[in-house]
């Protein structure tokens, strides 16, 4: 049976189908003995004597000899397809293994690794399964030191067993804490906490380059953004010798690729996770070069991928980084590459090779998009430079549209991030039209999407941005205001956040149809919002509306009495610094009007908490409250004497008269300029 299903995947199929797995009863030991020594090839009469692989393997009473083949041709039946798998899952192969982990019998032990090893690594598997029991992780790494063996497939599963989920924004962290498991901590924490650090390190020095392989990937997943575990390996030394110096010289170019990249991957979350600098001389010399050459012609396209999405990750945040990897190799040229896939020249030629492009084109793309998002995510000249590049633009354009849901998170990705660019918003961006196939995107997409898509069109309608106009002719205002309503929190805040830009000096038609879309009960739900972000991006939509005279006296005659309710609930609650003087600039805008603030001289509440904020220990307060009355008692305009008057008898003018003995020069200079208002 063994040697009947080895390579061949229909065979395997069948005899699952004939239901050679189930662990079901055995009528008599006559049969099994019939069988063994009948020889009999033909399935079907293979399978007459019951079903039998997990019931002989977990006997006991069987010989180890015996449980030993079921695990190797269980094994075996698990390398062929995912429908495979899914029916060995099914049969809850995985306990009976675990169990078989239990024997003394080093043959059988390393069997049973070996088809757990092979379920664990299918992407049908759930990766909890291994932690179901308290007990498995503690035995496995009780097992580490049995064999060469034990120690790759133990740490081929935890490596494919050590899983994050992320929600994704603009960063790749989406970005991102990891997310806990249903039933208790994640698993890197589960990992760390039972040893995984000191008993996988010194395999780093196995004399099996698998062990090493294997270890070595272990660790990339295990430091993945985790600080923990990254502050831990820094520290850890094998024969005298750090972590960090291994990882490098694993980084050597005449190790394998795969040792390279993966020695790469560690020392890349262990930066990222503060571990190690930036600017240290193994990220800088060694493993940023090496991520670089990953990226080059010579490499097979698997690795190309590998490479630029491990070379994005370690320089998406620093700024240094981002400008020495510009400039290693020719890279922004080097990626353009990664977009000529699959060639012409395969297609003639080539089947096979036509059918491997298509497969990773894909992927090719996606990664050079990444890159070039982190490439250039801060410096001004190297997104010249991209945007530079052969036919830039017209690949983002025509990535937003791509059927894989991944290429065109990054095509919005690196829009996003050339986006950040005054000079290519003016120019690139409105000579090819971004604005409208990014608000196809908007249309309809995917959450994690629609963040970095509607991050992109904060930017694409600030005020000096040419596309502006043409998206709020296409109906952005109706689509932004939905975006508010959203339960993910960070389409709520680009979706206010992109209203606060389209209303930046924005004609009086536009802000009102945004006050029409968003509705007052929506506006006050905003300014309610338990996140911060929120709140703030929603006082600056409202400070951008109430902005110019005419539009001020509009807007207070229209919606007057719900926002001066916003704002007294605003000031009378447990808001930080930022907050109230955000609201304390609306008041200033609303005194400013020449009806609207009336608003403000009838409402005492609101008179003595602008009092009150005078006074306030906080230089940014008082100084917003100062504008407040700077605007109330302008003596130019009709009826400021009896507002002059009434802020007299409030006591406002003797603190003015306090504030203009200020060590503070701007409190000092603005009470001396208010008082003047009342001597002129």
């Amino acid at each position: 049976m063994k040697n009947a299903v080895i390579g061949n995947n229909k065979q395997k199929a069948n005899l699952i189908v004939l239901g050679a797995v189930p662990s079901l009863k055995v009528s008599t030991k006559k049969e099994f003995s019939c069988w063994r020594s009948s020889g009999i090839v033909k399935w079907k009469g293979l399978m007459n004597g019951g079903n039998w692989l997990l019931y002989l393997l977990q006997q006991e009473t069987s010989s180890t000899e015996l449980r030993t083949e079921c695990a190797v041709v269980l094994g075996s039946l698990a390398m062929g397809t995912e429908n495979n798998v899914k029916s060995l899952l099914d049969c809850h192969i995985i306990p009976a293994l675990l169990q078989g982990l239990l024997s003394p019998d080093l043959k059988f032990i390393e069997a049973c690794l070996r088809c757990l090893r092979t379920i664990f690594i299918s992407p049908v598997t759930p990766e909890d399964l291994l932690y179901t029991d308290a007990t498995v992780i503690s035995h496995l790494m009780a097992l580490l030191s049995r064999s060469r063996y034990t120690q790759e497939y133990i740490c081929q599963i935890f490596s494919h067993c050590c899983k994050l989920q992320h929600w994704h924004s603009c960063g790749f962290k989406s970005l991102p804490q990891p997310l806990l498991c249903a039933n208790g901590p994640d698993h890197q924490t589960i990992l760390f906490n039972h040893g995984a650090v000191q008993n996988i390190a010194h395999l780093l020095v196995s004399t099996s380059y698998k062990v090493r392989m294997q270890a070595l990937k272990c660790f990339s997943v295990l430091a993945f953004e985790n600080p923990q575990v990254s502050m831990t390996l820094v520290n850890v030394s094998v024969d005298g010798e750090l972590l960090p110096q291994i990882f490098v010289k694993m980084l050597q170019r005449d190790k394998p690729i795969e040792m390279q990249l993966t020695s790469a991957k560690c020392l890349t979350s262990m930066c990222r996770a503060g571990a190690i600098r930036t600017d240290d001389s193994c990220i800088v010399l060694k493993t940023l070069p090496c991520l670089v050459r990953m990226c080059s012609k010579e490499r097979l396209l698997e690795e190309r991928v590998e490479g630029a999405e491990t070379l994005a990750y370690l320089i998406e945040t620093d700024v240094e980084l981002q400008r020495i990897a510009s400039i290693t190799d020719h890279l922004i040229v080097m990626l353009a590459d990664y977009f000529k896939y699959p060639s012409s020249v395969s297609a003639i030629t080539d089947i096979k090779r036509l059918d491997h492009d298509l497969k990773h084109a894909h992927e090719l793309r996606q990664a050079a998009f990444k890159l070039y998002a982190s490439l250039g995510a801060n410096d001004e000249d190297i997104r010249k430079k991209i945007i530079e590049t052969e036919n830039m633009m017209d690949r983002i354009v025509n990535g937003l549209s791509e059927s894989s849901i991944k290429v065109r998170l990054a095509a919005v990705r690196c829009l996003h991030s050339l986006s950040r660019s005054v000079q290519q918003l003016r120019t690139s961006f409105q000579d090819h039209a971004v604005w409208k196939p990014l608000m196809k995107v908007l249309q309809n997409a995917p959450n994690e999407i629609l963040v970095v898509a509607s991050s992109t069109l904060c930017n694409l309608l600030l005020e000096f941005s040419p596309s502006k106009e043409p998206i709020l002719e296409s109906g952005a205002i109706e689509l932004l205001c939905s975006l508010t309503q959203s339960e993910n929190l960070a389409l709520r805040v680009n979706g206010i956040w992109a209203l606060m830009n389209m209303a930046f000096q924005a004609e009086q038609k536009i802000k009102s149809d945004i006050l029409r879309g968003l509705s007052t009960e929506q506006l006050f739900q905003l300014l309610s919002d338990s996140d911060v972000n929120v709140l703030m991006k929603t006082l600056g939509l409202l400070r951008n509306l109430l902005s110019t005279r005419p539009h001020i006296d509009h807007i207070m005659s229209t919606h007057g009495k719900q926002i001066m309710q916003a704002v007294t609930l605003i000031l009378e609650g447990e808001h930080n610094i930022e907050v109230k003087e955000q609201t304390l600039c609306i008041l200033a805008n609303i005194a400013d009007g020449t009806t609207a603030k009336e608003l403000i001289m009838t409402n005492d509440d609101i008179l003595q908490k602008i009092k009150y904020y005078m006074s306030h220990s906080n230089a940014k307060l008082q100084l917003a409250a100062m504008f407040c009355i700077s605007n109330l008692i302008w003596n130019e305009e009709e009826g400021s004497q009896e507002r002059q008057d009434k802020l007299r008898d409030m006591g406002i003018v003797d603190i003015l008269h306090k504030l203009s003995q200020s060590s503070d020069p701007n409190l000092c200079d603005k009470a001396k300029t208010a008082l003047q208002q009342y001597l002129a």
